[in-house]
């Protein structure tokens, strides 16, 4: 989580440099900082965030405290050789995403010069951001940061699902986000820390402890 939050706390720093130097960069900043959060919000693979509109978010009627972003409804999703992409829909979990996607779609996309493109992420030339653009700034910024090449884009969907799992969330709902088949592919991706461990041992002595200890209940 440590590695997680270095990230974005850099991606959010060079917007702000750019931006005070007055340089028009700071968009694309901006935009590739947003996406790559929204890509761990959502646990998505790169295509599958690369590939967002706008009108791929609403309200979710369970939630409605996440107002009009509390699904995201992926369109690409990764399928079987052969297969058309296999769509599904995210609920949303984490209330800071409600702030960062609304900041991002009303106050600085409609700045952008593609601001008319129905994608979530235009780029500056296009309707649409690459996959291989969003690879390289991922790259950019793990060298500035002395990070290892395993810390890539793979890595915001790794670490969704296992935040989530330290988060007590119902494994099956987590396997029904990031739409895998089975359960045993998303144990794979479930690399819980060693402090949840500790925490998750702990408890579990300490209930068996207190079991052992209880006084009988006195017999009528």
């Amino acid at each position: 989580m440590d590695e997680l939050q270095t990230l974005f706390d850099y991606a959010d720093e060079q917007v702000v440099r750019s931006r005070a130097a007055g340089r028009k960069g700071w968009l694309a900043l901006f935009r590739d900082a947003t996406l790559l959060k929204v890509a761990y919000a959502y646990g998505l693979r790169r295509r599958e965030v690369v590939m967002l509109d706008l009108v791929d978010f609403g309200p979710n009627p369970h939630a409605t405290e996440f107002g009009d972003v509390g699904v995201c409804r992926v369109r690409f999703g990764k399928a079987c050789k052969g297969s058309p992409p296999k769509p599904r829909s995210v609920l949303t979990v984490w209330p800071w995403t409600v702030e960062i996607l609304q900041q991002w779609t009303t106050e600085v996309r409609p700045l952008t010069p593609q601001a008319g493109s129905p994608a979530l992420w235009p780029s500056e030339r296009g309707p649409r951001v690459s996959v291989d653009g969003i690879n390289r700034r991922l790259a950019d910024y793990r060298r500035a940061l002395g990070f290892g090449p395993g810390l890539d884009f793979h890595s915001l969907r790794r670490s969704y699902v296992t935040h989530l799992i330290e988060a007590g969330w119902d494994p099956l709902f987590v396997q029904q986000q990031v739409g895998h088949e089975h359960a045993s592919t998303t144990s794979i991706y479930t690399c819980v820390s060693s402090d949840f461990r500790t925490r998750t041992l702990r408890r579990a002595l300490d209930a068996t402890m207190a079991a052992a200890v209880r006084p009988e209940r006195t017999k009528r």
